[in-house]
C-alpha cells in the first residue's frame, strides 16, 4: 500500500518542465508562479491537467482562499535573510526580486510552483488503491501534511511544497481530502483550510478552556478571526487587538472585548492578566505581551507579519515559569475538528470578498492592503465540457 510520505515525496519532484503543454492532453487554467519576486510571477495561462496517481484523488476546485502563506513564499519572506515585516518585504519586491535558496518552509521552494493552500472542491477521480467513494463528494483538502505520521513533526504543505489550488483541478494524496456535508457555499468552504486551520492549531496546542482570558493579535485577518471565533467556542474571554476602524465587525464575530492595536497593552490589560496569548503579528508589541501574561501563561504563534526579529526580557519568561509554543506542524485532531465545527454549526464563515482566479494580482494586492476583515477568495473559471 502506498503511504501518504510516498505520495507527497513523488509530488515534492515532479519535473519543471511539467506546464509544458502536449498536442491531445487535457488542459486547465491555472496560475503559475515563476519563482520569487512581484505580481509580475503570477502568470495565468492553460497548464496540462494533473492526474491522479498511486494512492491519489484528482479534484476540481470550487473555491481557494488567499493567504499570507502564498504571498510570503513568493516574495522569499521565509528566507533567514529577510529582516523586515511582510510589509516591507512587499516594498522591496518592485525594486529587486530576490531569489533565495532557503526561501521556502525549510526546503527550497520548486519554482515553478502552483500556489494555492486552501481548497474547496469535489473529486472527480481517484487513482488506483485511492478510496473511489470520493468520486462526486465536496471535500475540503487538509494543505499541511504529516508524511512521517503524527509522530513526527516533518511537515510539507500543498502550494508551498508541491502543485496546489490556484487552478482548475489539484491532485491529493486521498487521506488529506477531508468530505463535508454542510449548507454552506463553496465560496465560504474555500474561506477556511489554510486560516482556520493554523488558528486551531494554536488553539489547540495552548490547550485554550473556558477559565482563560485568551488574546489575540491582528483579530481582524483570516487566522486572527478565525481564532477568535474558536477561543469562544471553548468558553473563553477574548480580548481582540485590531485597528479601531474594525473594532466594531471583530466585536461582531464574539470577542468581549477589543483594544486598539497602537494602545499601550500593559496599561490596557494590566501585568500578569492573560492566561493565553495567540499572536502571529510579533515584531515590537511580542515583549509587551509577554509582560501581561500570568504565571504559567502559554503564547502560541504561527507568523510575524509584524517582524521576525524580536526582543523581550527572558526573565519575564522564565521567572513566570511561560510556555512559548512554535505551531507550523498541525496536530492531528485539528481538521477534522474543523470539519465537525462546520457540520455542527459550530462556527460562522467571514468572506470578505470574491475574485475570479484570474485576478490574482487584485486579490493579492487587496490583501496586503488589510481593509478587510476575515478571508478573500479565489474562484477558477468552471470547467469546459
Amino acid at each position: 500500500m502506498t503511504t501518504v510520505e510516498e505520495i507527497i515525496r513523488r509530488q515534492t519532484q515532479l519535473p519543471a518542465d511539467r506546464f509544458t503543454l502536449i498536442p491531445g492532453q487535457p488542459t486547465m487554467k491555472a496560475v503559475v508562479t515563476t519563482g520569487n519576486g512581484g505580481l509580475d510571477r503570477l502568470v495565468y495561462r492553460d497548464v496540462p491537467r494533473p492526474v491522479a496517481g498511486e494512492g491519489e484523488v484528482l479534484i476540481e476546485v470550487l473555491a481557494a482562499g488567499v493567504n499570507n502563506t502564498e504571498i510570503n513564499t513568493r516574495l522569499g519572506w521565509y528566507s533567514s535573510s529577510v529582516t523586515t515585516d511582510t510589509g516591507g518585504a512587499w516594498a522591496q519586491e518592485e525594486r529587486e526580486a530576490r531569489q533565495k535558496e532557503d526561501g521556502g518552509w525549510g526546503l527550497p521552494t520548486p519554482w515553478p510552483l502552483i500556489q494555492g493552500t486552501d481548497c474547496c472542491g469535489r473529486v472527480t477521480a481517484a487513482g488506483p488503491g485511492a478510496d473511489a467513494s470520493l468520486i462526486g463528494r465536496r471535500v475540503l483538502v487538509r494543505p499541511n501534511m504529516r508524511p512521517a505520521g503524527f509522530g513526527s513533526l516533518e511537515n510539507l504543505w500543498m502550494a508551498s511544497d508541491f502543485d496546489g489550488a490556484f487552478a482548475q483541478f489539484v491532485k491529493a494524496p486521498a487521506s488529506e481530502v477531508f468530505p463535508i456535508e454542510t449548507s454552506w457555499t463553496d465560496v465560504e468552504l474555500g474561506s477556511i483550510p489554510c486560516a482556520w486551520g493554523t488558528a486551531e492549531n494554536m488553539i489547540h496546542r495552548a490547550r485554550v478552556t473556558a477559565s482563560d482570558h485568551v488574546v489575540v493579535t491582528g483579530a481582524s485577518g483570516g487566522v486572527g478571526s478565525a481564532a477568535v471565533q474558536l477561543a469562544k467556542r471553548r468558553g473563553a474571554r477574548v480580548t481582540a487587538v485590531v485597528g479601531r476602524s474594525k473594532a466594531e465587525r471583530v466585536l461582531a464575530i464574539g470577542a468581549d472585548a477589543v483594544l486598539d492595536r497602537d494602545e499601550d497593552l500593559v496599561v490596557a490589560l494590566g501585568v500578569e492578566s492573560v492566561d493565553v496569548v495567540i499572536d502571529n503579528v510579533s515584531g515590537p508589541s511580542f515583549g509587551t505581551l509577554i509582560e501581561t501574561m500570568r504565571t504559567g501563561g502559554r503564547y502560541a504563534s504561527s507568523g510575524a507579519i509584524a517582524g521576525p526579529i524580536v526582543s523581550f526580557d527572558k526573565r519575564s519568561f522564565y521567572l513566570r515559569d511561560m510556555t512559548l509554543i512554535g505551531c507550523t506542524a498541525w496536530d492531528e485532531p485539528v481538521f477534522p475538528n474543523l470539519v465537525g465545527y462546520i457540520e455542527r454549526g459550530q462556527i460562522r464563515p467571514l468572506v470578505a470578498g470574491v475574485f475570479p482566479l484570474a485576478q490574482i494580482a487584485e486579490a493579492q494586492t487587496a490583501f496586503l492592503a488589510k481593509h478587510h476583515v476575515g478571508n478573500l477568495v479565489l474562484v477558477p473559471p468552471p470547467v469546459e465540457g
